[in-house]
């Protein structure tokens, strides 16, 4: 834990927000599970209080979950061992602790890909920023996929969105961004509308 202080220091509220807002889309993550190395852009490093350079390179899953909420944590934790088990998507939603000391509370959806045998070989995950959101319940678990068409949407508007990044076309890589992050309020939305009528 005591690696927290190293990184905040170097990224203040407003550059850390800028770079946010530069993109939509926060960035993503590719986790080699076989080796248990995360590669990572800058935007996810500073998100979760890390190096850039040191994301970049590849560290340890933990490294990340560091800086999850302590109460979100064991619950994001749960949440990757059953995507791992079942070999399927990863929807998930819990707050961090940022480089410039923010809890924010981020939406991460994702993929297990699995070898020929079965077991699983990489996981990739988008993370969308949805601090800004209206919605005030924090650390909630995302609809489940039969609840609602919004996640089959989101997969294949990230399915789109990597075919469109291998493109030189970057008003619709741009477009995709933006779809992506729609759908992905939408499903926050979503999700608080459902808890209000459990409520009720």
């Amino acid at each position: 834990m005591g690696r927290h202080h190293v990184f905040a220091t170097k990224a203040s509220p407003d550059v850390l927000q800028e770079k946010l807002d530069a993109s939509d889309i926060v960035g993503r993550w590719k986790w080699d599970i076989v080796h248990d190395r995360v590669y990572a852009d800058a935007a996810v490093a500073l998100l979760f209080n890390l190096e850039p350079a040191v994301a970049r390179a590849g560290v340890s899953l933990d490294r990340y979950l560091e800086a999850v909420h302590p109460e979100d944590r064991e619950r994001a934790i749960q949440g990757l061992a059953a995507s791992l088990l079942a070999g399927r998507a990863y929807r998930q939603e819990f707050r961090v602790r940022s480089a410039d000391g923010v809890t924010r509370r981020i939406l991460a959806r994702g993929r297990i890909q699995c070898d020929a045998a079965g077991r699983p070989k990489w996981g990739r995950v988008l993370l969308i920023d949805v601090t800004q959101d209206p919605l005030e319940a924090t650390g909630a678990a995302c609809l489940e996929a039969h609840q609602h068409p919004l996640p089959l949407a989101a997969e294949h508007c990230m399915a789109m969105r990597q075919a469109l990044y291998e493109l030189p076309e970057p008003l619709l890589r741009r477009m995709s961004d933006m779809l992506l992050l729609e759908i992905g309020r939408a499903m926050v939305r979503a999700e608080s509308a459902e808890q209000r009528s459990q409520m009720n």
